[in-house]
């Protein structure tokens, strides 16, 4: 006799129910292990009892299959329905411009009623923590400018130093170049004051000179030599000679 087909229901005696949970179960596993050896699969297998007891087997390691299986799924979920993850990207982020906006306003002193003693307290330290670093960047800010500062006043310096060098250097030419002048003034000067004699007579001594005779006058026994006359210009000083 053949056997009957069985009945794919809830078994009611706890015995027979175990026994067969038993068996299926091997028959399970070992269904699964020909699978991965035969196809070259990866398989996992996870089974509860009614007692809540596990049973599970994997042909590499059941953390992997799980992995690769969460990740699949997710995969596949994304290309399948692509605006539902947009939507749910679009919502977090709303929750989180939400959230600061009301950090915001709480930091701003709005908004304070439905805080309880922890809340503020918490709101009071991340304020203070806030003005602290807040200084800080303000007082490094101003350490910055103060070293600037420094540096650009003793560049001024190095530049006025610089500047009086050479200022000096300009005072020593200008009064050497002022002793030269007063050196030549005073040589001019004497050579002005110093000019050279020049005697001119009132003929020119290349000239012909000629000679004429006259009688002898009765009352006079020679002829009566008038007085010289001395003439002087400006540059030089000419004698002349003037005979009547």
């Amino acid at each position: 006799m053949g056997r009957g087909k069985i009945v794919i229901r809830r078994i009611d005696n706890s015995t027979s129910r175990q026994v067969t949970f038993s068996k299926r179960r091997s028959g399970l596993v070992k269904k699964a292990r020909e699978l991965s050896i035969l196809c070259d699969a990866e398989v996992g297998l996870i089974v509860f009892s009614s007692t809540g007891k596990l049973y599970d087997y994997a042909s590499s390691s059941l953390k992997s299959v799980i992995d690769r299986y969460n990740k699949v799924k997710e995969d596949h979920h994304q290309l399948m329905n692509p605006a539902s993850e947009i939507k749910r990207e679009v919502a977090s982020l709303r929750q989180q411009v939400q959230y600061m906006q009301e950090c915001y306003r709480q930091m701003m002193g709005e908004q304070l009623s439905g805080l309880d003693i922890k809340e503020l307290g918490n709101l009071e330290n991340r304020l203070e923590r806030s003005l602290k670093g807040v200084r800080m960047k303000k007082d490094q800010i101003l350490i910055d400018e103060v070293k600037e500062l420094h540096q650009k006043g003793s560049q001024a310096n190095q530049e006025n130093a610089e500047l009086h060098r050479k200022i000096n250097l300009m005072l020593k030419d200008n009064e050497e170049l002022q002793k030269v002048i007063e050196a030549k003034g005073r040589k001019e000067g004497a050579a002005t004051s110093n000019p050279s004699c020049t005697i001119s007579y009132g003929y020119d001594i290349f000239a012909p000179i000629s000679l004429k005779l006259s009688q002898p006058h009765p009352h006079h026994s020679e002829p009566q030599a008038k007085a010289m006359k001395l003439g002087y210009s400006s540059n030089s000083c000419s004698l002349l000679y003037k005979y009547v």
